[in-house]
């Protein structure tokens, strides 16, 4: 049965004083309405339409609830089904007595766009996302909304959006904005046709007989792997080192290519099974309250019944300033942070967390994310493997048969786990978390006993995205919780030598040389004593042994036993240089090179995506183009990876050589002033490729999560303080 939702109690009704807007919008409203039935058909659930456009002129009139259903473009896996979910929501909120409206945000899917010039796009697109649907609701007037959340940046682009525009409607004295979020179901990774499965192990034995045991490796562990568009470029990268080898032919290649593309997505689309950004998305929208857990981890389109739960809750939240999107985001934002920190969230949300706070008008930063994720420790209670059957898609069907809640669960088991949760924090379910768990059924993670995600007990006692400092920079990000410990050993409080590139196509070329650790030890690109220095630093124990050996004899023991470390540097790449890409391909270079991957860290002002086997740091402030320390860099640097107390330090050489450790780095900025102009002159030409348009001048930067100045500026509010809880006698907390 529809519940009915009341009236905005608000003084301002353009509709009502205004006749054009009746004029215009009730064809829209009855056109949705119209083909929301017909693509419901059979299954359209409730009474015979009722919508004429004298009755949507009525409601308009009367200041009815006039909420958007907010969709993304079908170019994107996770929207091809929003036709579906957006029929079901437009009637729903048809019989509950409000006004139902259409629009979607364009989607740019990273998948996509790696390795080209969309890359330099992504992040600016969360930015214009924002200001599109800021646009759409405020000149049409929108009260609230239902937003199909996709992938990449388009959730928090939106959650941006409303945040804004519910501070900015709350300033003007206006009523408070509402939303409930709806994210795309699960994409069941593909499989491998059992055929083709069999015709990539003869060629991983064939490699094997030619002495390409590299290749073989590389081959079977992308096998390993669920199939994604991720994995796909595994397999390129694999396929064409065979090709050049003449293992395989360049049309075979083609040929496996093809058919793996072919089997990766399912037809019905998705978020992609992997806990990328999207599914770290799905999980902290869950963590900020405004996701309706009815409709928050599917392995299908929702229901019609799952739709009316989510917006039959609309009712108790319409006109009430705690249910604002704004109050809501910031009330839960330390429960969105544990929880992204306990779920192994995507590094990329570390700046669209602070950015949605600053959209919702708090003063929030980098640093205030990491007070909360190092206020108390968040224990690892997320299993989550691509090799073992424990992918995101595996997570939706545990929730969806029944054996637990989601971020439910998972808030429970913090909760369990001593983490203090903000129980009190309202939700979209017109209630606190506090109500939502005093039903304990399917609540416990121990309800699911085979290849549980969510776990009871930790992993480990940390988790998350660490915030690193250094001599050389103000901030940069790292998640040493996604190293497994004896890895993190293999780097922790090592010396590593700095390998520069200035930007990430010499980077591509140079990781793409097959002989490139050949040619740092012909060129002798890191000197004797040098490595004599690091040898005694790193492996001291082996230091004895090694230290009599000839140049190149001690270069080649140092890779051989992973003793030498190499910082790959990747400059020129921030928001303002070339709009902050993902370093997804230079990773898979390293990752794709049987000496290197043992011994790099990566380090860029620039994103990342993936993952490389020692540690990846990336979103450093400040970036190249803004002066910063990364623009002065050269290769051959020492830097010190303190990645457990969270620091890297340039090392002062000389000091190094006679075995102390030292950081030193303002007379380097000062010597290579000259280094650092030159360098600026290239970038500058270089920023043309991208569109003028779409370049991130006026901009914070990556600890102020990149958004318009006035956006940072606007952004007073204490997020500590300035909140209302759903209790009796409100409080300020």
């Amino acid at each position: 049965m529809a519940v009915k939702y009341p009236s905005i109690n608000n003084p301002v009704n353009p509709y009502r004083d205004n006749v054009q807007g009746k004029a215009n919008e009730p064809i829209c409203v009855a056109g949705l309405l119209d083909r929301s039935k017909q693509i419901l058909g059979s299954g359209y659930e409730g009474p015979k339409p009722d919508w004429s456009l004298e009755e949507i002129y009525d409601r308009l009139e009367e200041n009815a609830p006039r909420i958007a259903i907010i969709g993304g473009s079908p170019d994107h896996p996770a929207h091809i089904m929003d036709f579906q979910t957006s029929a079901r929501a437009a009637i729903r909120i048809w019989q509950n007595g409000g006004v139902p409206f259409y629009f979607s945000t364009p989607v740019m899917c990273d998948g996509t766009a790696q390795s080209n010039q969309g890359m330099s796009y992504s992040l600016q697109s969360r930015n214009a996302v924002a200001q599109m649907v800021v646009n759409q609701m405020e000149s049409h007037s929108y009260h609230g909304a239902f937003v199909i959340q996709g992938c990449d940046k388009q959730p928090l682009g939106v959650v941006s959006a409303l945040a804004h525009l519910d501070r900015i409607r709350k300033m003007r004295g206006e009523a408070p904005f509402f939303a409930t979020f709806a994210p795309a179901h699960v994409l069941q990774g593909g499989t491998i046709p059992s055929d083709l499965f069999a015709e990539l192990e003869e060629v991983a034995k064939r490699a094997e007989q030619l002495g390409a045991f590299d290749i073989a490796y590389d081959l079977r562990d992308a096998m390993a792997y669920i199939l994604q568009c991720s994995s796909n470029t595994a397999f390129q990268g694999v396929l064409e080192r065979a090709a050049e080898r003449d293992i395989i032919t360049k049309a075979v290649r083609k040929d496996f290519e093809k058919r793996l593309a072919v089997a990766t997505c399912d037809g019905k689309g998705g978020v992609c099974a992997f806990n990328g950004t999207g599914n770290s998305s799905r999980h902290l929208v869950a963590g900020m309250g405004l996701v309706h857990p009815s409709l928050e981890l599917l392995t299908d389109p929702p229901s019609q019944e799952a739709i009316n739960q989510s917006l039959d809750s609309l009712s108790t939240m319409i006109n009430d300033p705690v249910f604002g999107v704004s109050n809501i985001m910031a009330a839960n934002i330390k429960n969105a942070i544990r929880i992204h920190s306990a779920s192994g969230g995507s590094t990329n949300l570390m700046m669209h967390m602070v950015a949605a706070m600053l959209y919702g008008g708090y003063k929030f930063s980098l640093w205030d994310l990491d007070q909360i994720h190092h206020e108390h420790p968040v224990p690892d209670l997320f299993d989550y493997s691509l090799t073992q059957g424990r992918d995101i898609f595996v997570l939706a069907s545990q929730c969806c048969s029944g054996s637990i809640r989601g971020m439910e669960t998972l808030f429970h088991e913090l909760l369990e786990n001593g983490v203090p949760m903000d129980a009190d924090a309202p939700t979209v379910t017109g209630t606190a978390w506090r109500e939502r768990l005093q039903n304990r059924e399917r609540l416990s993670a121990l309800n699911v006993s085979e290849n549980p995600i969510i776990l009871a007990d930790p992993r480990r006692s940390f988790s998350g995205v660490d915030v690193l400092t250094g001599n050389f920079f103000e901030s940069a990000v790292v998640k040493i919780s996604g190293m497994p410990t004896s890895q993190l050993d293999e780097f922790d409080k090592k010396a590593a030598f700095v390998l520069y590139y200035e930007n990430e196509d010499d980077a591509n070329r140079g990781l793409l040389d097959s002989n490139l650790m050949e040619t740092l030890k012909l060129e002798r690109c890191f000197s004797h004593d040098n490595l004599l220095a690091a040898l005694k630093y790193n492996s001291p124990e082996e230091y004895p042994n090694l230290k009599d050996l000839d140049y190149e004899s001690l270069f080649d023991r140092l890779v051989e036993k992973a003793i030498l470390k190499i910082a790959v540097i990747i400059s020129g790449q921030g928001p303002v240089a070339f709009g902050m890409p993902e370093m997804f391909t230079p990773m898979q270079h390293i990752n794709a090179n049987r000496s290197l991957k043992r011994l790099a860290t990566l380090i860029s002002d620039g994103r990342y995506s993936g993952v490389t086997y020692g540690a990846a740091i990336g979103h450093m402030t400040p970036e190249a183009l803004e002066g910063g320390g990364i623009l002065y860099l050269k290769t051959g640097d020492l830097l010190y990876l303190n990645l457990r107390e969270r620091q890297i330090q340039f090392v002062d050489e000389t000091a190094f050589r006679n075995g102390s450790l030292q950081f030193e780095f303002d007379s380097v900025r000062k010597e290579r002033n000259g280094l650092g102009e030159e360098r600026l002159a290239r970038i500058r030409k270089r920023q043309r490729l991208v569109a003028a348009s779409n370049r991130m001048y006026g901009h914070t930067d990556a600890a102020l999560g990149v958004v318009p100045l006035a956006v940072a500026e606007e952004a007073e509010l204490d997020y500590r303080k300035d909140i209302k809880l759903p209790v009796a006698d409100q409080v300020m907390r």
